[in-house]
């Protein structure tokens, strides 16, 4: 989609409205019915698993990982190897870009339709409800998608510190694909063998307290794109909501732990025996919140469909084969609707999107 075609309509800055103090919001944030917070079924009691990385190697623990990503597809890791203070550093000076002043963060630029820059993502039409959110999203890896004039020079150690956790959080990625192979039964280097020089971006979201949280949504439900997210949240409050069973459970922040979940990547690739999960963002009428989220993903010309171990008489072959880069442009000229995306690499759905000759499924030919 050319930028030129995007009309976006007025897309108010959250935080400037939080400033005005308002005790109601804007009519292109208000949620219908059905997908307010409020109306659909949530549980405070249930909670998603939590892994601990540094006993990844004993049986008990992999088979723990095994449960989390056949029944969740999302956990918390602990005892990952990330040094604290880098952690705490990444979020402040987060925290400390989200504060400067608007025309300061409006140096880098969200383009309509775009997803690098300062801004709102994923907005495409006049009048498409918006997230009550503000981001700021760069591509890190490979260097040909970075956008270098996006990357902020206020703080003054923003840069050198996310080139620092983005190869430590990259290195968390390869780690994790490596046991979550081995709870499939395939080699521990499978996935990365397969996926060249994986894309790797990150996603700054920042949540001002709402004065309606009850009618709006940080941001909208969906599932990622990617292999495995990384998601790292402060301590402030809950917002993040993992659909399961029907209901949406909040995932309450421990301190230090990494918030992980599986993308449609890998859902395609098991042919579905593990799933990405949907799950959105609430906010609070209180407190802000600030989430700091990887996405980690095989390179763009690498093509993607299920392994052959996936696919039998009994379990047949559920998604076509295509390269990974025409399911992200795909992904990010899209609307954050649930798992619609994930329809593009449906066979039942293949007809009407891709050519009849691209339908068949890659174990298959």
């Amino acid at each position: 989609m050319a930028t030129a075609e995007i009309k976006i309509g007025q897309v108010d800055d959250v935080q400037e409205l939080h400033r005005t103090g308002l005790d109601t919001v804007p009519d292109r944030y208000i949620r219908d019915g059905d997908d307010r917070p409020g109306c659909g079924n949530v549980s405070d009691l249930a909670h998603i698993p939590v892994i601990d990385f540094g006993e990844l190697p004993r049986c008990d623990e992999l088979i723990k990982l095994r449960l989390a990503c056949e029944e969740w597809g999302f956990f918390q890791v602990v005892n990952h190897g990330i040094e604290e203070e880098l952690l705490d550093e990444m979020e402040n000076l987060s925290r400390e870009f989200f504060m400067l002043p608007l025309e300061e963060k409006e140096k880098y630029p969200m383009a309509p339709g775009g997803i690098q820059g300062y801004g709102h993502a994923f907005v495409f039409s006049e009048d498409q409800k918006l997230d009550w959110c503000n981001m700021l999203a760069l591509g890190v890896e490979p260097s040909f998608i970075r956008q270098p004039k996006l990357w902020p020079t206020t703080p003054a150690r923003f840069k050198e510190t996310l080139e620092k956790y983005s190869m430590e959080i990259r290195s968390l990625c390869q780690r994790l694909l490596a046991h979550i192979a081995e709870t499939l039964a395939l080699s521990p280097g499978t996935f990365a063998d397969m996926f060249g020089e994986c894309v790797q971006a990150v996603r700054m979201n920042f949540y001002p307290p709402c004065p309606r949280p009850e009618l709006v949504l940080g941001l909208s439900s969906h599932s990622d794109g990617s292999a495995v997210t990384v998601l790292q949240q402060d301590m402030s409050c809950a917002g993040l909501q993992v659909l399961k069973d029907g209901a949406w459970v909040t995932v309450h922040p421990i301190p230090h732990a990494l918030v992980v979940n599986l993308g449609d990547s890998l859902e395609v690739l098991t042919n579905g025996r593990y799933k990405s999960v949907e799950h959105r963002a609430v906010t609070n009428a209180e407190r802000d919140r600030l989430s700091v989220v990887t996405f980690y993903a095989p390179a763009y010309d690498v093509e993607l469909g299920p392994l052959p171990e996936f696919v039998s008489d009994e379990v047949p072959c559920r998604y076509r084969r295509f390269k990974h880069g025409e399911y992200s442009r795909h992904y990010v000229t899209s609307r954050l609707e649930g798992k619609k995306t994930l329809d593009f690499a449906k066979i039942n759905q293949a007809t009407t999107m891709a050519a009849p000759e691209e339908t068949t499924c890659s174990c298959c030919t």
